[in-house]
Protein backbone atom coordinates (compact mmCIF):
# COMPACT_ATOMS: atom_id res chain seq x y z
CA UNK A 1 0.00 0.00 0.00
CA UNK A 2 2.38 3.33 -1.07
CA UNK A 3 0.72 5.91 0.02
CA UNK A 4 2.27 8.04 -3.12
CA UNK A 5 5.06 8.23 -5.67
CA UNK A 6 7.04 10.68 -3.53
CA UNK A 7 6.68 8.48 -0.19
CA UNK A 8 8.93 9.79 2.86
CA UNK A 9 12.17 7.21 4.41
CA UNK A 10 13.47 8.30 7.17
CA UNK A 11 17.63 6.89 7.55
CA UNK A 12 20.40 6.68 10.17
CA UNK A 13 23.80 6.73 9.26
CA UNK A 14 26.42 4.58 12.09
CA UNK A 15 30.13 3.76 12.12
CA UNK A 16 33.20 3.72 13.77
CA UNK A 17 34.71 7.24 13.90
CA UNK A 18 36.71 8.14 10.40
CA UNK A 19 34.70 5.38 8.80
CA UNK A 20 33.21 8.42 6.32
CA UNK A 21 29.67 8.77 7.55
CA UNK A 22 28.97 12.50 7.06
CA UNK A 23 31.31 12.74 3.70
CA UNK A 24 28.70 9.52 2.60
CA UNK A 25 26.15 11.99 3.05
CA UNK A 26 27.52 15.19 1.64
CA UNK A 27 28.28 12.96 -1.38
CA UNK A 28 24.79 11.47 -1.54
CA UNK A 29 23.60 15.54 -1.53
CA UNK A 30 26.16 16.65 -3.49
CA UNK A 31 25.56 14.32 -6.47
CA UNK A 32 22.05 14.48 -6.06
CA UNK A 33 21.87 17.98 -6.74
CA UNK A 34 20.25 18.85 -3.65
CA UNK A 35 22.67 21.27 -2.17
CA UNK A 36 21.65 25.16 -2.23
CA UNK A 37 24.68 27.33 -3.98
CA UNK A 38 24.86 29.12 -1.13
CA UNK A 39 25.47 26.64 0.73
CA UNK A 40 27.95 24.76 -1.74
CA UNK A 41 29.99 28.46 -1.99
CA UNK A 42 30.24 28.20 1.51
CA UNK A 43 31.65 24.71 2.08
CA UNK A 44 33.76 25.30 -0.77
CA UNK A 45 35.03 28.67 0.74
CA UNK A 46 35.78 26.52 4.41
CA UNK A 47 37.86 23.61 2.49
CA UNK A 48 40.01 26.46 0.70
CA UNK A 49 40.71 28.05 4.00
CA UNK A 50 41.96 24.29 5.47
CA UNK A 51 43.80 23.67 2.63
CA UNK A 52 41.66 20.71 1.05
CA UNK A 53 42.35 20.23 -2.59
CA UNK A 54 38.53 19.55 -3.57
CA UNK A 55 35.30 20.38 -1.99
CA UNK A 56 35.09 18.91 1.63
CA UNK A 57 32.21 17.29 1.58
CA UNK A 58 31.70 16.18 5.28
CA UNK A 59 31.05 20.03 6.17
CA UNK A 60 27.65 19.35 4.76
CA UNK A 61 26.52 17.86 7.54
CA UNK A 62 28.98 18.62 10.24
CA UNK A 63 27.16 21.73 11.39
CA UNK A 64 28.54 22.46 15.29
CA UNK A 65 31.53 24.40 16.38
CA UNK A 66 33.52 21.51 17.34
CA UNK A 67 32.88 19.16 14.99
CA UNK A 68 34.13 20.96 12.43
CA UNK A 69 36.93 22.04 14.47
CA UNK A 70 37.51 18.53 15.42
CA UNK A 71 36.59 16.50 12.18
CA UNK A 72 34.00 14.69 13.74
CA UNK A 73 30.03 14.24 14.36
CA UNK A 74 29.18 14.87 18.01
CA UNK A 75 25.25 15.38 17.53
CA UNK A 76 22.73 14.08 15.59
CA UNK A 77 22.46 16.21 12.52
CA UNK A 78 19.06 16.15 10.58
CA UNK A 79 19.47 16.56 6.35
CA UNK A 80 16.24 16.40 4.25
CA UNK A 81 16.84 15.99 0.35
CA UNK A 82 14.44 14.91 -2.62
CA UNK A 83 14.59 13.09 -5.90
CA UNK A 84 11.99 12.31 -8.40
CA UNK A 85 11.27 9.03 -6.74
CA UNK A 86 11.42 9.97 -2.66
CA UNK A 87 11.50 11.99 -0.07
CA UNK A 88 14.50 11.63 2.81
CA UNK A 89 15.56 12.44 6.10
CA UNK A 90 18.88 11.64 6.86
CA UNK A 91 19.49 11.43 11.14
CA UNK A 92 24.30 11.32 11.12
CA UNK A 93 24.44 9.83 14.09
CA UNK A 94 27.62 10.38 16.26
CA UNK A 95 30.37 6.86 16.54
CA UNK A 96 31.75 7.56 19.66
CA UNK A 97 30.45 5.34 22.51
CA UNK A 98 29.74 7.57 24.54
CA UNK A 99 26.93 9.17 22.38
CA UNK A 100 24.74 5.88 22.19
CA UNK A 101 21.58 8.08 23.77
CA UNK A 102 22.21 9.84 20.58
CA UNK A 103 22.11 7.07 17.90
CA UNK A 104 18.79 5.83 19.75
CA UNK A 105 17.41 8.94 19.37
CA UNK A 106 18.43 9.22 15.45
CA UNK A 107 17.25 5.74 14.97
CA UNK A 108 14.33 5.63 16.67
CA UNK A 109 12.20 6.57 13.86
CA UNK A 110 14.31 4.94 11.03
CA UNK A 111 12.62 3.11 8.33
CA UNK A 112 16.81 2.00 7.17
CA UNK A 113 20.07 2.01 9.22
CA UNK A 114 23.08 2.53 6.89
CA UNK A 115 25.88 0.61 8.93
CA UNK A 116 29.34 1.81 7.48
CA UNK A 117 32.53 0.06 7.69
CA UNK A 118 36.00 0.46 6.78
CA UNK A 119 37.11 -1.62 3.70
CA UNK A 120 40.79 -1.91 5.64
CA UNK A 121 39.58 -2.48 9.57
CA UNK A 122 36.52 -4.68 8.37
CA UNK A 123 33.81 -5.73 11.22
CA UNK A 124 35.04 -3.94 14.41
CA UNK A 125 33.57 -3.94 17.77
CA UNK A 126 31.95 -0.29 16.78
CA UNK A 127 30.04 -1.92 13.78
CA UNK A 128 28.81 -4.97 16.22
CA UNK A 129 27.35 -2.49 18.68
CA UNK A 130 25.79 -0.39 16.05
CA UNK A 131 24.13 -2.97 14.60
CA UNK A 132 23.40 -4.42 17.74
CA UNK A 133 21.47 -1.09 18.68
CA UNK A 134 19.96 -1.16 15.45
CA UNK A 135 18.08 -4.78 15.57
CA UNK A 136 17.39 -3.66 19.07
CA UNK A 137 15.17 -0.47 17.97
CA UNK A 138 13.89 -2.80 15.14
CA UNK A 139 14.51 -1.07 12.43
CA UNK A 140 13.62 -2.79 9.57
CA UNK A 141 16.59 -2.37 6.94
CA UNK A 142 19.60 -2.37 7.03
CA UNK A 143 22.27 -1.44 4.08
CA UNK A 144 26.09 -2.31 5.25
CA UNK A 145 28.11 0.26 3.25
CA UNK A 146 31.78 -1.25 2.78
CA UNK A 147 33.84 2.53 2.60
CA UNK A 148 36.78 3.29 1.42
CA UNK A 149 37.10 0.76 -1.55
CA UNK A 150 39.88 3.00 -3.46
CA UNK A 151 42.26 2.09 -0.38
CA UNK A 152 42.14 -1.59 -1.12
CA UNK A 153 42.45 -0.63 -4.46
CA UNK A 154 38.85 -1.75 -4.93
CA UNK A 155 39.61 -5.63 -4.17
CA UNK A 156 36.43 -8.11 -4.61
CA UNK A 157 37.97 -10.31 -2.30
CA UNK A 158 38.49 -7.58 0.14
CA UNK A 159 34.85 -6.81 0.04
CA UNK A 160 33.49 -10.66 0.08
CA UNK A 161 35.66 -11.16 3.37
CA UNK A 162 33.55 -8.40 4.86
CA UNK A 163 30.58 -9.21 3.79
CA UNK A 164 31.27 -12.90 5.13
CA UNK A 165 32.03 -11.64 8.94
CA UNK A 166 29.32 -9.06 9.26
CA UNK A 167 27.06 -12.32 7.72
CA UNK A 168 28.46 -14.60 10.82
CA UNK A 169 27.54 -11.78 13.03
CA UNK A 170 24.08 -10.95 11.74
CA UNK A 171 23.34 -14.20 11.79
CA UNK A 172 22.39 -13.70 15.98
CA UNK A 173 20.39 -10.28 15.49
CA UNK A 174 16.90 -10.01 14.92
CA UNK A 175 16.82 -7.99 11.14
CA UNK A 176 14.97 -8.81 8.52
CA UNK A 177 16.43 -7.36 5.36
CA UNK A 178 20.48 -6.58 5.13
CA UNK A 179 22.11 -5.29 1.79
CA UNK A 180 25.78 -4.88 1.32
CA UNK A 181 27.29 -2.09 -1.36
CA UNK A 182 30.59 -1.73 -1.67
CA UNK A 183 31.48 1.91 -2.11
CA UNK A 184 34.02 5.36 -2.01
CA UNK A 185 32.02 8.35 -0.40
CA UNK A 186 35.04 10.36 -0.90
CA UNK A 187 35.21 9.52 -5.06
CA UNK A 188 31.60 8.86 -5.47
CA UNK A 189 31.86 4.97 -6.41
CA UNK A 190 28.68 3.64 -6.24
CA UNK A 191 26.57 6.29 -4.22
CA UNK A 192 24.67 8.30 -6.59
CA UNK A 193 26.46 6.61 -9.69
CA UNK A 194 27.56 3.36 -10.59
CA UNK A 195 31.18 2.77 -10.18
CA UNK A 196 33.12 2.12 -12.86
CA UNK A 197 36.39 0.82 -10.85
CA UNK A 198 33.94 -2.18 -9.47
CA UNK A 199 32.42 -3.80 -12.49
CA UNK A 200 32.83 -6.91 -10.25
CA UNK A 201 29.89 -5.58 -8.10
CA UNK A 202 26.10 -6.12 -10.05
CA UNK A 203 23.78 -4.37 -7.39
CA UNK A 204 22.50 -1.19 -7.50
CA UNK A 205 24.76 1.99 -5.92
CA UNK A 206 23.30 3.34 -2.48
CA UNK A 207 20.76 6.00 -3.70
CA UNK A 208 19.05 3.76 -6.25
CA UNK A 209 18.40 1.43 -3.01
CA UNK A 210 17.43 3.55 -0.90
CA UNK A 211 14.68 4.67 -3.66
CA UNK A 212 13.26 1.23 -4.33
CA UNK A 213 13.45 0.04 -0.50
CA UNK A 214 9.49 -1.18 -0.18
CA UNK A 215 8.79 0.29 3.41
CA UNK A 216 5.06 0.21 3.13
CA UNK A 217 4.89 -2.81 4.70
CA UNK A 218 6.98 -1.68 7.57
CA UNK A 219 3.62 -0.30 9.24
CA UNK A 220 1.54 -2.58 11.05
CA UNK A 221 -1.19 -2.69 9.16
CA UNK A 222 -3.08 -5.56 11.46
CA UNK A 223 -2.90 -3.40 15.12
CA UNK A 224 -5.12 -1.31 14.64
CA UNK A 225 -4.44 1.81 17.38
CA UNK A 226 -5.99 5.31 17.35
CA UNK A 227 -4.39 7.39 20.15
CA UNK A 228 -6.75 10.21 20.86
CA UNK A 229 -4.99 13.38 21.04
CA UNK A 230 -7.76 15.53 21.32
CA UNK A 231 -11.28 15.91 21.39
CA UNK A 232 -13.17 18.65 18.34
CA UNK A 233 -15.92 20.10 19.36
CA UNK A 234 -16.86 23.33 17.04
CA UNK A 235 -19.55 24.64 18.84
CA UNK A 236 -20.54 26.46 15.71
CA UNK A 237 -23.34 26.88 12.81
CA UNK A 238 -23.92 22.88 11.40
CA UNK A 239 -21.65 21.45 14.39
CA UNK A 240 -23.58 21.88 17.32
CA UNK A 241 -24.09 18.42 18.13
CA UNK A 242 -20.16 17.31 16.79
CA UNK A 243 -17.94 15.31 18.56
CA UNK A 244 -14.99 14.09 16.74
CA UNK A 245 -11.78 12.46 18.06
CA UNK A 246 -8.44 14.00 16.95
CA UNK A 247 -5.21 12.20 16.53
CA UNK A 248 -2.17 10.11 14.51
CA UNK A 249 -3.45 6.15 13.82
CA UNK A 250 -0.41 4.66 15.04
CA UNK A 251 -0.83 1.38 13.39
CA UNK A 252 -3.75 -0.93 11.28
CA UNK A 253 -6.55 0.91 9.07
CA UNK A 254 -9.71 1.91 10.16
CA UNK A 255 -13.18 1.99 8.25
CA UNK A 256 -16.62 3.77 8.90
CA UNK A 257 -18.98 0.81 10.00
CA UNK A 258 -15.48 -0.96 11.66
CA UNK A 259 -17.19 -1.77 15.57
CA UNK A 260 -14.45 -0.45 17.80
CA UNK A 261 -13.74 -0.36 21.57
CA UNK A 262 -12.73 2.33 23.80
CA UNK A 263 -9.58 1.80 26.05
CA UNK A 264 -9.36 1.71 28.72
CA UNK A 265 -13.07 2.39 29.69
CA UNK A 266 -13.86 -0.55 27.32
CA UNK A 267 -16.88 0.92 25.83
CA UNK A 268 -17.88 -0.51 22.18
CA UNK A 269 -19.38 1.78 19.45
CA UNK A 270 -18.98 1.60 15.73
CA UNK A 271 -17.33 4.30 13.29
CA UNK A 272 -19.50 6.71 11.87
CA UNK A 273 -16.83 8.54 9.51
CA UNK A 274 -13.38 8.74 9.09
CA UNK A 275 -12.44 12.31 8.24
CA UNK A 276 -8.98 13.74 6.90
CA UNK A 277 -8.05 17.62 6.10
CA UNK A 278 -9.64 17.26 2.97
CA UNK A 279 -13.29 15.46 4.10
CA UNK A 280 -14.38 11.93 4.40
CA UNK A 281 -12.06 8.60 3.99
CA UNK A 282 -13.43 5.45 2.84
CA UNK A 283 -10.20 4.05 4.89
CA UNK A 284 -6.79 5.61 7.02
CA UNK A 285 -4.10 4.12 7.74
CA UNK A 286 -0.86 4.62 9.59
CA UNK A 287 0.73 7.22 9.66
CA UNK A 288 -2.24 9.41 8.51
CA UNK A 289 -3.54 12.27 10.62
CA UNK A 290 -7.57 11.67 11.02
CA UNK A 291 -10.97 12.85 13.35
CA UNK A 292 -13.07 10.07 12.92
CA UNK A 293 -16.98 10.42 14.68
CA UNK A 294 -18.93 7.40 16.72
CA UNK A 295 -22.53 6.56 16.39
CA UNK A 296 -22.27 6.97 20.30
CA UNK A 297 -21.94 9.17 22.98
CA UNK A 298 -19.01 8.20 25.10
CA UNK A 299 -16.66 9.73 27.37
CA UNK A 300 -13.51 10.16 25.49
CA UNK A 301 -10.40 12.06 25.83
CA UNK A 302 -6.57 12.52 25.81
CA UNK A 303 -4.78 9.73 26.12
CA UNK A 304 -7.59 7.55 25.54
CA UNK A 305 -6.84 4.30 22.53
CA UNK A 306 -9.69 3.54 20.01
CA UNK A 307 -8.93 -0.05 19.24
CA UNK A 308 -10.81 -2.44 16.98
CA UNK A 309 -13.12 -4.59 19.14
CA UNK A 310 -11.42 -8.00 17.99
CA UNK A 311 -7.86 -7.25 18.04
CA UNK A 312 -6.84 -5.17 21.02
CA UNK A 313 -3.43 -4.26 23.38
CA UNK A 314 -2.72 -5.11 26.54
CA UNK A 315 -4.00 -2.55 29.37
CA UNK A 316 -1.39 -3.07 32.05
CA UNK A 317 0.41 -1.03 34.77
CA UNK A 318 3.37 -3.47 34.92
CA UNK A 319 5.95 -3.16 32.07
CA UNK A 320 9.03 -4.74 31.28
CA UNK A 321 10.88 -2.39 29.53
CA UNK A 322 14.51 -2.00 27.57
CA UNK A 323 15.73 1.40 28.78
CA UNK A 324 18.33 3.76 27.13
CA UNK A 325 19.26 6.23 30.12
CA UNK A 326 19.86 9.80 27.86
CA UNK A 327 20.20 11.92 31.33
CA UNK A 328 23.62 13.44 32.61
CA UNK A 329 22.13 12.59 36.05
CA UNK A 330 21.88 8.55 36.78
CA UNK A 331 19.03 7.15 38.09
CA UNK A 332 17.56 7.44 41.17
CA UNK A 333 16.57 4.06 42.86
CA UNK A 334 12.33 3.88 43.03
CA UNK A 335 12.35 7.27 41.89
CA UNK A 336 8.90 9.11 40.03
CA UNK A 337 9.02 9.62 36.57
CA UNK A 338 6.14 10.70 33.95
CA UNK A 339 5.84 7.88 31.00
CA UNK A 340 4.52 9.38 27.65
CA UNK A 341 3.06 6.81 25.37
CA UNK A 342 1.57 7.69 22.53
CA UNK A 343 -0.85 10.84 23.66
CA UNK A 344 -1.32 9.13 27.01
CA UNK A 345 0.70 10.59 30.16
CA UNK A 346 1.06 8.92 33.43
CA UNK A 347 3.26 8.72 36.44
CA UNK A 348 5.94 6.03 36.66
CA UNK A 349 7.93 3.97 39.20
CA UNK A 350 11.09 1.86 37.79
CA UNK A 351 10.46 -0.75 40.31
CA UNK A 352 14.07 -2.95 39.49
CA UNK A 353 16.61 -3.27 36.87
CA UNK A 354 16.87 -6.73 36.06
CA UNK A 355 20.25 -5.92 34.30
CA UNK A 356 22.44 -4.14 32.34
CA UNK A 357 23.73 -4.46 28.80
CA UNK A 358 27.56 -4.18 28.33
CA UNK A 359 27.87 -2.44 25.54
CA UNK A 360 30.91 -3.43 24.64
CA UNK A 361 30.61 -6.75 24.52
CA UNK A 362 27.12 -7.19 24.24
CA UNK A 363 26.77 -9.26 27.07
CA UNK A 364 24.27 -9.14 30.09
CA UNK A 365 25.19 -7.68 33.53
CA UNK A 366 23.23 -8.89 36.25
CA UNK A 367 24.89 -7.52 39.18
CA UNK A 368 25.83 -3.69 38.30
CA UNK A 369 22.43 -2.10 38.72
CA UNK A 370 23.22 1.34 38.19
CA UNK A 371 21.80 3.25 34.90
CA UNK A 372 23.77 6.40 33.69
CA UNK A 373 23.92 8.63 31.04
CA UNK A 374 24.17 5.98 27.92
CA UNK A 375 23.26 2.93 29.51
CA UNK A 376 20.74 0.63 28.53
CA UNK A 377 19.04 -1.50 30.68
CA UNK A 378 16.18 -4.22 31.60
CA UNK A 379 13.82 -2.69 34.03
CA UNK A 380 10.15 -3.24 35.19
CA UNK A 381 8.37 0.06 35.45
CA UNK A 382 4.77 0.76 37.58
CA UNK A 383 2.58 3.12 36.19
CA UNK A 384 -0.61 4.52 38.02
CA UNK A 385 -3.20 4.04 35.69
CA UNK A 386 -3.10 1.16 32.87
CA UNK A 387 -1.30 1.87 29.68
CA UNK A 388 -2.48 0.02 26.19
CA UNK A 389 0.62 -1.49 24.80
CA UNK A 390 1.90 -4.00 22.00
CA UNK A 391 5.15 -5.10 22.28
CA UNK A 392 8.12 -3.23 20.49
CA UNK A 393 9.12 -5.83 18.14
CA UNK A 394 5.20 -6.06 17.30
CA UNK A 395 4.01 -2.22 17.30
CA UNK A 396 7.22 0.32 17.12
CA UNK A 397 4.28 3.23 17.81
CA UNK A 398 2.72 1.41 21.06
CA UNK A 399 5.56 -0.36 21.93
CA UNK A 400 7.43 2.58 22.61
CA UNK A 401 7.86 5.06 25.54
CA UNK A 402 9.74 7.59 27.06
CA UNK A 403 10.42 8.79 30.57
CA UNK A 404 10.68 12.54 31.60
CA UNK A 405 12.03 13.87 34.90
CA UNK A 406 8.92 16.58 35.86
CA UNK A 407 11.27 18.69 37.99
CA UNK A 408 13.40 19.31 34.77
CA UNK A 409 11.32 18.48 32.16
CA UNK A 410 14.21 16.94 30.56
CA UNK A 411 13.77 13.57 28.65
CA UNK A 412 15.60 11.33 30.95
CA UNK A 413 15.35 7.65 28.89
CA UNK A 414 13.88 6.34 25.81
CA UNK A 415 11.91 2.75 26.21
CA UNK A 416 11.39 -0.58 23.91
CA UNK A 417 8.62 -2.20 25.57
CA UNK A 418 9.17 -6.17 26.16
Amino acid sequence: MELNNNQLLRFTTAGSVDDGKSTLIGRLLYDSKSIFEDQLEAIENTSQKKGHKGVDLALFTDGLKDEREQGITIDVAYRYFTTPKRKFIIADTPGHIQYTRNMVTGASTANAAIILIDARHGVIEQTKRHSFIASLLQIPHLVVCINKMDLVDFKEDVYDNIVKQFQDFSSKLLVKDVRFIPISALLGDNVVNRSENMNWYNGAPLLHTLETIHISSDFNSIDSRFPVQTVLRPQRDGFIDYRGYAGRISSGIFRPGDEITVMPSGFTSRIKTVEGPNGELDEAYAPMSISMTLEDDIDIGRGDMIVRSNNKPEATQDLEVMLCWMNNSPAKPRAKYSVRHTSNVQTALIKEVIYKINIETLGRNFDDKEMTMNDICKVRIRTTKPLMIDSYRENRETGSLILVDDTTNETVAAGMIM
